[in-house]
């Protein structure tokens, strides 16, 4: 076991529901164990400039379903360079910091792994992004929460295109995953769904919505963010050309996405995977992801974790093509 003593913590890029629950997990098993914390506020930028201070059980009471993050969240600039980076370390060692945590996604362990393979602070990154684009675990911290808040909107939106028998072209976030749109099209029944990892061929889009011309009355088109299609109002744009008399509408949900209470689901997976970066900590662990596979720990090297998810399980994109119909 590593002799570690005084943990750095702090959440980057953008936030993600369960990140609060997430802290607290981290915060209470340290204390369990006899290590203490160091917040850092707003990410790397916090901890260049060193705006830390120690956490103790007080400090993360009545987080644990409060969306967004206590530790606040930046991108920084300056954190990408060698000369930022050597800052931030000057001021963890100031702080007497000997280990961190880094919670976020994808531009988080980017930085995460540039600093430990740099310097003698041993980090341990934990998955908290909406998108679901981390590779070693199957699902990140907010996905869920995220897909739901969709979902509880995209319903109440099928209300009123059934009311007034309209086709709503639903926009979702992802960066350049389309994950969230994938599961919460399917989920709300949407007639069409366009996501990056998959060709978007807009004559087939216009096939499906003349076939169910007659007896559909509302559609739904769920779409990825930064799709090849482009974005739901060009999309929106080419429909109304070819369908002139559909009564058609745009919605772009945005960071509503990101925002509200976290599930039951990422709390429990915030939890246990904020133990166990304590304990990997501990064990000697270093430039790592911790998440869950198949319901079970699992410990992937940051530059295998940043890959991005290209290929999408077939078995979701036959669903969808049989449940359009």
């Amino acid at each position: 076991m590593t002799q570690i003593k005084n943990i750095g913590l702090l959440t980057s890029g953008g936030d993600s529901p369960g990140m609060n629950a997430a802290i607290r997990a981290v915060v209470r098993s340290a204390i369990y164990y006899g290590i203490e914390v160091t917040g850092i506020r707003r990410g790397y930028d916090g901890m260049i400039k060193g705006d830390m201070f120690p956490m103790d059980r007080k400090s993360v009471s009545n987080i644990i379903q409060r969306g967004g993050t206590i530790l606040k969240t930046a991108r920084s600039e300056q954190f990408r360079t060698a000369e930022g980076r050597k800052m931030g370390y000057d001021q963890l060692k100031k702080h007497n910091v000997d280990a961190l945590v880094a919670i976020g996604g994808d531009g988080t362990f980017r930085g995460a792994r540039a600093f430990s393979e740099e310097f003698d602070i041993p980090v341990v990154g934990l998955p908290g992004t909406i998108d679901n684009d981390l590779c070693g675990t199957d699902f990140t911290i907010g996905y869920d929460t995220a897909i739901n808040t969709v979902i509880d909107a995209v319903d109440k939106i099928r209300d009123t295109a059934e009311s007034h028998d309209r086709l709503f072209i639903v926009e979702v976030m992802g960066r350049d995953s389309g994950l969230i749109a994938l599961r919460t099209g399917i989920a709300a029944g949407a007639e069409t769904i366009l996501i990056p990892e998959s060709p978007t061929d807009i004559n087939a889009v216009f096939d499906k919505l003349e076939k169910g011309r007659k007896d559909k009355t509302s559609k739904i088109i769920m779409l990825a963010e930064n799709g090849e299609a482009g974005d739901a109002f060009e999309v929106g744009r080419q429909i109304k050309e070819k369908f002139p008399n559909y009564d058609t509408r745009v919605s772009v949900l945005g960071h509503i996405q990101r925002g509200g209470r976290p599930s039951c689901m990422d709390r429990v997976l915030a939890s246990r995977v904020g133990v166990a970066a304590v304990e990997a900590l501990m064990a000697g662990h270093r430039n790592e992801m911790v998440g869950l596979i198949h319901n079970e720990i699992a410990y992937t090297p940051f530059e295998h974790a940043t890959k991005h998810i290209a290929e999408i399980n077939p078995d979701f994109l036959k669903i969808v093509e049989i449940l359009a119909i």
